[in-house]
């Protein structure tokens, strides 16, 4: 019997995987997260904690596992296709979505591996010997760790964080306010790990009712403590109405030349409107006009005339060319005089292949469809400030597209004084699939995690309204033209992760490090 069961240690690992994949692809039962990974950490268990599984063998199922999770996570990538509008043909369009799909997922798998292979060298010390009830909590912060360092470098995608699954249950997620999205994600792991622990060792009575007094705690003070925290308001500096503005010109008709018309009258039109609503911050999409609108007068007098007009404040998605040449994705800020703001933001982290080519020689040489996949001769450059308009009502921080999963770039913004913070996205790329919900979410994230209203306009959608708390005010859906206008609060107030960042992924690290180091020490004095 024994023997069988060593044989389940793999199945448990990717079923407890791609369980918990489903969960951030349908956030409608992201209530079953804090019960999918219960296998993953069975399977951890016993792959750490027997000598049959080497180092090799822990590495090479951790890999599979994280891998197995992230290509549940990333099924949108096929959405894609067609990919005419970056001027790639069906077979190339075929190839870029075979390789993103497989390859986006491998990304995350190679430092995901190591997550169990450090769990394996833990349990090779006499840390867990003395102290084994430390396994559920080693697990989930050497996890943390690992999704944390998806936000480093161009191979860093942080889209499949754990905490996304609780998009649907608002108090499941108000700890962000306090330490960040990672604690969720910790809280999630530990309760399952403890559940885990139940489960392989429920003769041991006095550790079952430890484990599970505790994970009932866990669950039921992070909800009440998340209700608590919905029901808090901060001090309020100012309020205005804001409207979001969604064309639905999607990527492949938003490069032709015939766009433009159909931009400006659709745009002008619902921005008339939406002034008539008593809209006074008005915020367009990602790149509404993807021309450089620092070097178009035409554009420039069009927005000017159009702010004047409706005696509105107009936000731009545009291109910005400087004066060495280089271009950048920004946004614009035009007054309702119909003065542009000198300050124009520039998007912070750009798109890996979409705009700009990591490795261009590299990947030229070895998969030509991917290094022609951007929508421009040349790559953009990333924006190297937060660059906040200061208006009548505060300042104003702003994301675009890609810069919203990464966490530093929104607690930045506020830290330099944002009031309220923008994202203008182009999610057209994914149509009606899990990733523009995923991508919402992630938004959502950023506007709990820092206590701020978030105004959020798309291309095709999802165009929404969000408060701090991470309530929807509007809600536009997918693959619509229309406009939405809400009453936003202009918040100055500094949540506590504000203010101590990710200090709780360093936590993790420290904690994670002392018990590598102090499971050596005990070996060798016990030796």
């Amino acid at each position: 019997m024994e023997n069988k069961r060593k044989t389940l240690c793999l199945p448990y690992l990717l079923i407890g995987a791609v369980l918990t994949g489903l969960t951030l692809v349908f956030p409608q039962i992201g209530f079953l997260e804090w019960l999918t990974m219960i296998p993953l950490f069975i399977g951890a268990y016993r792959l750490a904690g027997r000598s049959r599984y080497g180092l090799g063998k822990t590495y090479l199922y951790g890999f599979l596992t994280v891998y197995a999770y992230y290509f549940v996570v990333y099924h949108w990538i096929t959405y894609l296709y067609p990919l005419d509008f970056v001027g790639l043909d069906s077979l190339s369009s075929i190839a870029v979505v075979i390789v993103g799909w497989l390859g986006l997922p491998l990304l995350q798998a190679i430092p995901g591996g190591l997550v169990f292979l450090l769990f394996k060298l833990m349990h090779r010390t006499e840390v867990f010997r003395r102290v084994p009830l430390l396994r559920p909590f080693a697990f989930s912060a050497l996890w943390v760790v690992f999704e944390w360092s998806s936000t480093l470098g161009w191979t860093g995608v942080p889209w499949g964080r754990l905490c996304l699954g609780q998009a649907e249950c608002l108090p499941m997620l108000q700890s962000a306010s306090l330490f960040g999205s990672y604690f969720v994600s910790f809280l999630l792991l530990l309760v399952n790990g403890l559940l885990a622990y139940v489960i392989l060792y429920h003769k041991r009575v006095h550790r079952v009712v430890i484990c599970s007094a505790l994970a009932v705690i866990l669950i039921v003070a992070n909800y009440v403590g998340g209700t608590l925290l919905i029901n808090t308001s901060a001090p309020v500096s100012d309020t205005l109405r804001v409207a979001v503005v969604q064309g639905n010109i999607n990527s492949h008709e938003k490069w032709s030349s015939e766009s433009l018309s159909v931009t400006k009258s659709a745009y002008g039109k619902m921005t008339r409107q939406a002034a008539a609503e008593g809209a006074e911050l008005v915020v367009w999409p990602e790149t509404t006009f993807p021309y450089l609108f620092n070097r178009n007068s035409g554009l420039q007098d069009y927005a000017s005339a159009l702010a004047r007009e409706c005696n509105v404040t107009l936000v731009v998605g545009a291109l910005y060319e400087d004066d060495f040449g280089k271009e950048y994705n920004a946004l614009y800020l035009i007054y309702p005089d119909g003065t542009i703001e000198e300050s124009i933001y520039a998007k912070r982290h750009l798109v890996p292949f979409g705009e700009y080519v990591p490795m261009r020689e590299v990947f030229t040489a070895l998969i030509p469809p991917l290094a022609n996949m951007t929508t421009l001769e040349d790559d953009l450059m990333p924006g190297t400030d937060t660059a906040l308009f200061d208006t009548e009502w505060g300042k104003i921080g702003s994301l675009i597209c890609f810069d919203s999963i990464y966490e530093e770039l929104a607690f930045d913004s506020a830290r330099d004084g944002a009031a309220l913070l923008l994202l203008s996205t182009n999610d057209s790329w994914f149509l009606d699939s899990a990733a523009v919900y995923q991508h919402e979410a992630q938004a959502m994230l950023r506007a709990i995690e820092n206590g701020r209203y978030l105004v959020r306009s798309g291309n095709t959608g999802i165009s929404t309204v969000i408060t701090e708390k991470g309530e929807h005010l509007v809600w536009i859906e997918p693959l619509v033209e229309g406009y939405a206008v809400a009453d936003v609060e202009m918040i100055e107030h500094n949540t506590l992760y504000t203010v101590i960042g990710n200090s709780f992924v360093y936590v993790c690290m420290g904690f994670s490090a002392l018990l590598l180091i102090l499971g050596v020490f005990l070996r060798k004095k016990r030796g």
